[in-house]
């Protein structure tokens, strides 16, 4: 007779059912929402965290690092912080919980909470595949964020931040964001913590680039150093529409930023820029896909990493060309400066090309600081620690200066400076 058991869940498992159980009453939603938590929930059960043995989270076995979830703390309080760029709108979600005030000139604004409640958010609540872990924890547990339509034409005079503040317990929130034809704007999403109690925070972000549109995305993660954050970008791009994407990871002890990328639309362009600053026994996992379906397509990634003390850092990065896609060019590359003997770092490049009239490529790169430079700014009276501070700062700070917005760059490099300032 053969018996089966069913799967053993681990403490951190166990603690996110029975958040679930203990959350139900207060999840906001109508019975379409209340139904899609159930069938995430029952996935996640069935499935549990992902581990090595799942291709896509192989070097980020999230069951095992993953030792404990806190609960949810009704009682944590915290403020919204101030703008990273001068002038800038501000739209603030603070330990989960949107605030209700603030508004975009021209662009329709509501919260999550109410497209939940109305049972218009229910169709985006799913996992994108079945490994799709960060997908289903944030859509059982998500209790709100922003919806934010840009009608087309709309251009935004200064950027937008949409901040996440979180100083304890649990926050997962959603952002669904569509731009009209011919919309331009900068968007700043950014994740910061107060306060040094542990939080688990997912966050999923939905754009949706119609044709024409020119958007500046920047992702700027620096959770406390004993938080969890797991993230996802969804993002579909329409016909001549051109999306810069930035993302900047300093802080949390464990992440996973996942960004998912479709070109649906001819002549569209993606930048992908990323920095990940990792220190102390960080562990962060960029994934990345792109999937260019249609002719005439271009895509350029660029990855640097600086990784300090015992940190682990993982990059994932795939190409995906479809048969019909010809005249594609896409090309990334990783770049990682590795600090300490301690210190590890994973890249996993990948290109599925079915198409035979493409530009593709990739590359990676693991290195010191160059010692004859080092030498170099040492000969000239400048402390050992500041030149190499100064020599990291030269690595990532190339990418940030890509950007055309002067206040938004300065105020990208004095976070990487105030980084480097506790680490290098």
């Amino acid at each position: 007779m053969n018996m089966q058991t069913g799967m053993k869940l681990s403490v951190a498992e166990t603690a996110l059912c029975e958040a679930y159980d203990h959350a139900l009453g207060e999840l906001p939603g109508d019975g379409a929402v209340l139904a899609a938590r159930d069938v995430l929930i029952s996935d996640f059960k069935d499935a549990g965290l992902p581990t090595r043995r799942i291709e896509a989270w192989h070097y980020t076995d999230l069951k095992a690092l993953l030792r404990a979830v806190p609960a949810f703390d009704p009682a944590a309080s915290a403020a919204r912080i101030g703008p990273l760029v001068e002038g800038a709108t501000v739209l603030s979600v603070v330990n989960g919980l949107a605030e209700a005030r603030g508004s975009v000139e021209g662009v329709t604004l509501r919260t999550f909470a109410d497209a939940l409640a109305d049972g218009t958010a229910a169709a985006g609540l799913a996992a994108r595949d079945r490994d799709d872990a960060i997908g289903r924890i944030n859509g059982a547990f998500v209790r709100d964020g922003f919806v934010l339509d840009f009608p087309a034409g709309t251009e935004l005079a200064a950027p937008l931040e949409i901040q996440t503040v979180q100083n304890a317990g649990q926050a997962h929130t959603r952002f669904p964001v569509s731009f009209g034809a011919n919309t331009k704007a900068t968007v700043i999403e950014r994740h910061a913590a107060v306060g040094d109690t542990a939080a688990f925070v997912t966050t999923v972000s939905d754009l949706s680039l119609a044709d024409g549109a020119d958007i500046t995305w920047v992702i700027l993660q620096g959770q406390g150093a004993a938080d969890t954050h797991l993230g996802q970008i969804r993002i579909t791009l329409g016909k001549d529409a051109k999306l810069r994407l930035y993302v900047i990871n300093a802080g949390g002890k464990l992440v996973r930023q996942e960004i998912h990328v479709v070109v649906a639309g001819e002549g569209s362009d993606l930048i992908l820029r990323g920095i990940n600053l990792l220190g102390g026994e960080t562990h962060n996992d960029v994934t990345f896909t792109v999937g260019h379906d249609v002719p005439n397509t271009t895509s350029t990634e660029v990855i640097r990493n600086v990784i300090f003390d015992r940190a682990r850092g993982v990059f994932q990065g795939q190409i995906r060309v479809a048969p019909d896609a010809q005249k594609t060019d896409a090309k990334m590359s990783c770049n990682t400066l590795l600090l300490s003997d301690e210190a590890d770092f994973s890249a996993k490049p990948e290109l599925e090309i079915f198409a035979d009239d493409v530009q593709c490529g990739h590359g990676a790169t693991v290195i010191d600081i160059d010692h004859t430079q080092l030498f170099y700014l040492m000969a000239r009276g400048i402390p050992e620690n500041k030149a190499r501070a100064m020599l990291v700062n030269a690595f990532v700070a190339e990418i940030v200066e890509e950007l055309e917005d002067e206040p938004l760059v300065e105020a990208l490099e004095g976070v990487i400076a105030d980084w480097l300032d506790k680490h290098a």
